[in-house]
């Protein structure tokens, strides 16, 4: 370890002496009261001054490992993020838990930004969100060199990838930017990582090099059983488009995904046509209607968003009951980062990819841009050479694209201009309030042979980008679990053959819930009869049918198996699920064995499963029977198959139930936080997410101290907003 990162530890070491105090501030500042799956054993490497890889599925509570250590690190923490149209609220969401934070990004004078790097001089600031394009400027780094910088976290950190699915050249300065800020600590935290892109992350920032320790790696489940998943073969647009508007009819929230801009309007004409409340988002709209787009999605104004994938990456609304692709992605990784929007407060959801072969087309064309051969990149150099001569030259893209006889595709000819920069033929300044970059030589101009462009390495990642593409095409042609598929891509070799959550194993999306009578899953191929004693038999039917009562009708059979297998998801920890008496009765036998025995015990009548779209289960008196012992039963127990511990890790759940709320409460409390959020100029969800709405209708606190108990509420929110929301409850109640 560094003498940097001793001296973090050490501090570290003052302000936490256990695990108590992580939990204390984790109480405080973000108003929960565990840590989900993953994220204290993440904390406790980075405030100890580990360099940290950081790979959690979306809706996991990334931002959370670099938030609650900014609290308790000596000097400020910088967070390097793409999200330039998302950082003003991710600020905002900081204030609010009155944790000093700022942005530094292109939509930013001059003067504000130095008035805000002086800010950061005086050590005003615990956090700074900072746009990758950023480290660019010379000018930039060296103000922030002298700073105190504690921890340098790098959000979606596939970015720096060449072999991930959504590079980023602005991501390849970062390197040569640590060495100049005197190699602070990092921690680079992506959703989607396959073990390549893990190594090549690594390598990128020269994590353990330059003196700097290995870092360590983290590797969160990537399943996300609440999430439906399911693919519909569309013959022709207007299927696909029919198919949308019954999707947004029935589950009302969700982003409707588009490869082109084109397909964007055209999908968003088509819902207004129909009268649904849509908006859209892509990049060639101006900054300003991105921005405003965004803000009534956000917000809650509008329940569904058409975007492009420049839209998404780090959105934080947890309400979404649905993302559908309009095209299919251009690969596994940016296919389930998008679907993995969906359903982030827990609750199920569904995402589907509507496909036609014919979309396939628009995917290699994008490969073809985003993969210069060394053809178009020599006619580029040479074009550049004339219109360089006279100087620096400010011109769009496209407009150099006319000069590259060799090219036929204007995105090849962008990628080729990345690729000459990166080799130091050409230097692009980032013109403030501009989306034009100036280009200039860099003198003496070299020839092509003399650049460091490996043209072997733009080889093998053309033939990489086409063989994702063909793997998201396999997904979509899989006769197996989808889920399966997925996390069997990402490296998780183990995971269970079914689930109960995709179309191929039960579970489509034009299919009604139907968890009463369920048909019984086939067995994995490995799995073995459970052989046990009458009394054992016994025991474990009482086990299951207790965690049924002991939820009291409240949820279905997807949450109830949560519980008796102690899983440690969002859904669990959300309703505090952990506390009851039944959590982790049935761990051993894991998630797929004690779902299935809860559905034959479904079928054998000991279980009542409501026939609705979010079924709920309760005891039969024949299971009331079963439960004391009173009654035997004789039922074929499930196939066994032990679980691995990665299986274990990957078996989080779908729940199909909806917890039983009152109403009324938790409408007065939606409709009190709409116009408070209106009044104070912030979205809706940063003073109360839906999923502690539907907490406090739920619990309905008639004190300070009961209030507090809520999850998602700390002493900062009920200071802020306790007293009205306390009012609101009563008067709804009464």
């Amino acid at each position: 370890m560094s003498a940097a990162c001793q001296s973090r530890a050490t501090a570290y070491n003052r302000r936490v002496s256990d695990t108590t105090e992580l939990h204390g501030l984790l109480h405080r500042h973000f108003g929960f009261h565990e840590f989900l799956e993953g994220q204290e054993t993440v904390i406790e490497a980075i405030v100890g001054g580990q360099d940290s890889v950081v790979i959690m599925p979306t809706g996991g509570g990334k931002s959370l490992c670099y938030q609650l250590p900014a609290m308790v690190l000596d000097g400020i923490t910088v967070v390097v993020s793409p999200l330039i149209a998302l950082m003003k609220d991710q600020v905002d969401a900081m204030m609010e838990k009155k944790i000093p934070a700022t942005f530094i990004n292109s939509s930013l004078g001059q003067s504000e930004m130095d008035n805000r790097i002086a800010r950061m001089q005086r050590g005003e600031y615990r956090l700074v969100y900072v746009a990758p394009e950023r480290f660019k400027s010379e000018r930039f780094v060296a103000a922030l060199a002298p700073l105190s910088i504690a921890l340098f976290a790098i959000d979606e950190a596939h970015c720096i990838s060449q072999w991930g699915h959504d590079f980023r050249p602005d991501y390849l300065r970062l390197k040569w930017a640590l060495k100049d800020l005197g190699q602070p600590q990092v921690a680079a935290l992506t959703a989607t990582a396959t073990p390549e892109v893990r190594d090549d992350i690594i390598e990128q920032l020269a994590l353990g090099k330059f003196g700097r320790q290995p870092p360590q790696v983290f590797v969160s489940g990537f399943a996300r059983h609440n999430l439906t998943l399911a693919v519909t073969r569309a013959k022709n647009k207007a299927e696909k488009l029919e198919r949308i508007f019954d999707a947004i009819r029935q589950l009302k929230t969700g982003i409707v995904y588009c490869a082109t801009r084109k397909n964007v309007e055209k999908v968003y004409e088509h819902l207004a046509e129909k009268r649904a409340q849509a908006t859209y988002y892509h990049g060639g709209m101006s900054e300003d209607q991105r921005t405003k787009a965004q803000d009534k999605f956000m917000s809650g104004q509008c329940p569904v968003a058409v975007a492009t994938n420049a839209f998404g990456m780090g959105v934080d609304r947890s309400d979404l009951r649905f993302v559908i692709h309009f095209d299919i992605p251009g690969s596994v990784e940016a296919y389930y980062q998008e679907a993995g929007r969906a359903g982030r407060d827990g609750e199920p959801a569904r995402c589907e990819l509507l496909f036609n072969y014919a979309d396939v087309r628009t995917q290699e064309f994008f490969i073809e841009g985003a993969n210069p051969t060394r053809e178009i990149i020599a006619s580029l150099h040479q074009a550049l050479l004339r219109l360089c001569k006279g100087g620096p030259v400010e011109m769009p893209m496209s407009e150099i694209a006319e000069h590259v006889k060799a090219a036929k595709n204007d995105m090849a000819v962008g990628s080729a201009l990345y690729l000459l920069e990166r080799a130091g033929f050409i230097a692009r300044d980032y013109r403030q309030g501009s989306r034009t970059y100036t280009t200039r030589l860099i003198e003496p101009a070299r020839s092509l042979d003399d650049l460091e462009i490996n043209f072997e390495r733009l080889d093998a990642k053309h033939v990489r980008d086409q063989a994702k593409l063909r793997r998201i095409i396999d997904y979509v042609d899989c006769h197996g679990c989808r889920h399966g598929y997925i996390l069997n891509y990402f490296g998780e070799t183990d995971a269970a053959a079914r689930c109960s959550a995709c179309d191929n194993c039960g579970s489509g999306p034009a299919r009604k819930h139907r968890a009463a009578r369920p048909a019984r899953a086939e067995a994995a191929p490995d799995a073995t009869p459970l052989s046990v004693s009458a009394r054992e038999r016994t025991v474990l039917l009482q086990k299951a049918l207790s965690g049924v009562a002991r939820m009291n009708g409240r949820f279905g059979l997807g949450r109830i198996t949560l519980v008796l297998t102690g899983s440690r998801s969002k859904e669990v920890f959300d309703s505090r699920l952990e506390e009851l008496s039944t959590y982790g009765l049935l761990k051993e036998f894991g998630y797929d064995f004690t779902q299935e025995l809860l559905r034959r015990l479904a079928a054998a009548d000991c279980i009542h499963v409501t026939d609705s779209e979010y079924p709920k289960a309760s005891l039969t008196e024949l299971g009331r029977q079963v439960m004391l012992a009173k009654t035997p039963l004789d039922i074929e127990l499930p196939p066994f198959e032990k679980a691995k511990p990665a299986a274990r890790k990957a078996a989080a759940a779908a729940t199909k139930a909806e917890a039983s709320y009152d109403g009324a409460v938790f409408e007065a409390l939606r409709e009190w936080r709409r116009d408070l959020a209106a009044t104070m100029g912030i979205p809706a969800y940063l003073i109360y997410p839906d999923v502690t709405l539907k907490e406090l209708s739920r619990q309905k606190p008639q004190t300070m101290a009961a209030l507090l108990e809520v999850r998602g509420i700390g002493p900062a929110k009920a200071r802020q907003f306790g007293a009205e929301t306390l009012a609101i409850i009563r008067g709804a109640s009464s």
